[in-house]
C-alpha cells in the first residue's frame, strides 16, 4: 500500500457550547439573593493549518472524522463553564481546502500555499447563558436557562498540490524517475515498464549555491486533461511549480512517435488542463511558464541522431534545448545549472510583481466564509425581515405550512429547553420581538397553522396561537404576570424601595416626641384631680370586697 495520499476526505464537527445554569443565591439572612446561574463554556473550533512538519495527508484517510472539545455547563455561585479546546489539523504547505458537498463546484474554502496559515473550518458552538445573565428588572429570578448551541459539522476535502520548482512532465517511461533519480538524493521506483511512477516524487538539487527542488509527475497519455491514464490524478502537482521540463524520450520505438510530436501533445494536455484549475494568487499562468526541453537517452546511437536532429526544431520556439543521458551522466550538470538559472528568475519574477502590486505573501491564502451570513435576507417568495424570512410551503394534499428561516430564530430554538415551560415562553417573547408574529399574520397564518423553525433535522414544529405563544401573561399589564417575575423577591426589596429620607425621619420624631409628653401631661393632669383610687378606702361601691381584701 502506498503511504502517498494527496487527495481525502475528512469530517469535522466543532464542539458543542455547554449549557447554562439556572441557579439561585441562598445565604444566611437572605434565602433569596437573587439568580446566580453561570454561563455555559464556547464549544472548540477545528482548524487547519499549514505545517512544513507534514508531508502526507496519510494520518486523515485512516481517522477521517476529526471532532473539537465541547465546553463544559455553567454552575451556581456564578461559576462559568469552561472553553471546549481547538482542535488543530496539521496539513503539509500547498494544500488546498474544499468543501465536499459539492467539490471545487462552490470554490475554495482556503489555499495554504504557506507555512503557518490557517483556516477556521468548523466553528464551535457558543455556550448557553446562565439566568444570572438572563436577569432584568421584567424578569428578577428567571427559572429557566438556555441550551449551550451545537457546533458547525460538515465534510471538507484536502488537496495536496506539491510545492516544487521545477516539473518533470512527459510520456510514460520517457525516464523522469531515472533523471530525478541521477540529479538528486530521492529514489524513485525504476522498471522497464510504463507507468512505474504512480505517486509524485520530489528531489532536492543543489547547482553549486543555488539549491531547487524537482518533482517528478507520473507519465501523461493523450488525454490526461479528461481522465485518461494516471495523469489527471497528478496533474495538480504542477500547478505551484515555476519552470516546467519536457523529458522527451529520444529512444522510443513506438510508431507515429517523434520528439516535436510527443511536446505538442503534452502541451494540449496541459493547456486543456489550465482551463480547469484555479491558480494561486500571484501565481504565473501555465502557459507563461518557462519551457526546457530535456532529449533523453542520448546514450543509445540512434537516439543521439535522432536528438541532433530534432534540437533545431525546438530552438526555432524559442525553447532552451539539452541532450543528456541518464546512464552516462552526461549533460546533467549543465540541466541543473540551466534549470537553477530558470527557477531563480521566476522567483525574482514573482517577488517583483508582489512588490509592485503590494501583495505579501499573507495575501495569498485565500478565503471564504463557511456561509452567508446577510442581516436582510430575500428570497422570491418569502417575506422580507432582519434575520428571518418566512416561506409558505403546500403539498399535492393541499395542506398547508409555514417555514421561518434566519440566523436568530434559527438559533435560538436550538437554544431552547421545551421541557420548561418558563423557557418556551421566553422563545415566544424573543420571537414577537423579532416580529415574526407580525410577519406570519402578514402572510396569512391563522391560528392552528403549522410553523416550522429552522431546516433539516433541527427543524421544530408548532401550531400557531398568537394569543398563547407571543406574550398572553402580560396583556394585563401587570407587574405580578409577567414572566420570571418572583413576588418574594419583591416581599425582601418592598423596604428599601419605601426607604424613608432624613426629612421624613426628623418628622416622625417630633411627632413621636410630642404624643409622649401629651400622654404624661394627661395622666398627670388626672393624678391630680383625684380620679385615681386609694386601695385603703372603700370609695368604690361596685367593689363589696375592696376594703377586705385589702386588710387581708
Amino acid at each position: 500500500m502506498s503511504d502517498f495520499v494527496d487527495r481525502v476526505t475528512v469530517h469535522v464537527k466543532g464542539g458543542d457550547g455547554g449549557n447554562g445554569a439556572a441557579s439561585i443565591r441562598r445565604e444566611k439572612y437572605k434565602p433569596l439573593a437573587g439568580p446566580n446561574g453561570g454561563d455555559g463554556g464556547n464549544g472548540g473550533s477545528v482548524i487547519v493549518v499549514a505545517d512544513p512538519n507534514v508531508t502526507s495527508l496519510l494520518d486523515y484517510r485512516f481517522a477521517p472524522h476529526r471532532t473539537a472539545g465541547n465546553g463544559t455547563m455553567g454552575k451556581g455561585d456564578d461559576k462559568d463553564g469552561s472553553l471546549g479546546a481547538d482542535l488543530v489539523l496539521p496539513v503539509p504547505p500547498g494544500t488546498v481546502v474544499f468543501g465536499a458537498a459539492a467539490h471545487k463546484k462552490e470554490g475554495l474554502l482556503a489555499d495554504l500555499r504557506n507555512a503557518g496559515d490557517r483556516i477556521v473550518v468548523a466553528r464551535g458552538g457558543a455556550g448557553g447563558l446562565g439566568n444570572r445573565s438572563l436577569a432584568s428588572r421584567a424578569r428578577r429570578a428567571p427559572g429557566f436557562a438556555l441550551l449551550g448551541e451545537p457546533g458547525e459539522e460538515r465534510d471538507i476535502v484536502f488537496e495536496l498540490k506539491s510545492i516544487a520548482d521545477v516539473a518533470l512532465v512527459g510520456y510514460p517511461s520517457a525516464g523522469k524517475s531515472s533523471l530525478i533519480a541521477a540529479v538528486s538524493a530521492a529514489k524513485p521506483k525504476i522498471a522497464d515498464y510504463p507507468f512505474t511512477t504512480l505517486t509524485p516524487n520530489l528531489g532536492v538539487v543543489k547547482a553549486e549555491d543555488k539549491v531547487f527542488t524537482v518533482a517528478d509527475v507520473p507519465g501523461l497519455i493523450p488525454g490526461a486533461a479528461q481522465g485518461k491514464g494516471l495523469g489527471l490524478e497528478f496533474l495538480r502537482h504542477i500547478e505551484r511549480t515555476e519552470v516546467i521540463a519536457h523529458v522527451i524520450d529520444c529512444a522510443t520505438l513506438d510508431p507515429g512517435r517523434d520528439p516535436v510530436s510527443d511536446y505538442e501533445t503534452l502541451e494540449n494536455e496541459l493547456k486543456q488542463y489550465e482551463d480547469q484549475l484555479q491558480l494561486p494568487l500571484g501565481a504565473i499562468p501555465i502557459r507563461d511558464r518557462p519551457r526546457v526541453i530535456i532529449l533523453n537517452k542520448i546514450d543509445v546511437a540512434e537516439a543521439r541522431e535522432l536528438a541532433e536532429f530534432v534540437k533545431p526544431d525546438f530552438e526555432k520556439m524559442g525553447l532552451k534545448v539539452i541532450m543528456v543521458s541518464t546512464v552516462s551522466h552526461e549533460g546533467l550538470r549543465e540541466l541543473t545549472f540551466i534549470l537553477a538559472e530558470l527557477s531563480e528568475k521566476v522567483r525574482r519574477t514573482i517577488r517583483e510583481r508582489e512588490a509592485r502590486d503590494g501583495s505579501g505573501g499573507e495575501e495569498r491564502v485565500v478565503l471564504r466564509p463557511l456561509e452567508n451570513r446577510s442581516r436582510r435576507r430575500r428570497t422570491g417568495a418569502g417575506t422580507v425581515g432582519v434575520d428571518f424570512s418566512i416561506t409558505r410551503h403546500e403539498d399535492a394534499d393541499g395542506n398547508s405550512w409555514f417555514a421561518v428561516t434566519g440566523e436568530k430564530p434559527e438559533r435560538w430554538v436550538l437554544q431552547t429547553n421545551f421541557d420548561n415551560e418558563e423557557a418556551v415562553g421566553y422563545l415566544a417573547d424573543r420571537l414577537a420581538k423579532l416580529g415574526v408574529e407580525d410577519a406570519l399574520k402578514a402572510q396569512g397564518a391563522r391560528i392552528g397553522d403549522e410553523v416550522y423553525i429552522g431546516t433539516g433535522d433541527n427543524a421544530v414544529g408548532f401550531d400557531w396561537d398568537p394569543t398563547i405563544a407571543a406574550g398572553a401573561e402580560m396583556l394585563d399589564n401587570s407587574p405580578q404576570s409577567q414572566r420570571g417575575h418572583d413576588a418574594r423577591l419583591d416581599a425582601l426589596e418592598e423596604p428599601r424601595s419605601q426607604r424613608r429620607t432624613n426629612a421624613q425621619r426628623r418628622r416622625e420624631y417630633h411627632e413621636w416626641m410630642d404624643a409622649k409628653a401629651a400622654v404624661r401631661a394627661a395622666m398627670e393632669k388626672e393624678r391630680k384631680a383625684g380620679h385615681w383610687a386609694d386601695p385603703s378606702k372603700a370609695d368604690d361601691p361596685h367593689d363589696e370586697h375592696g376594703l377586705e381584701n385589702y386588710e387581708a
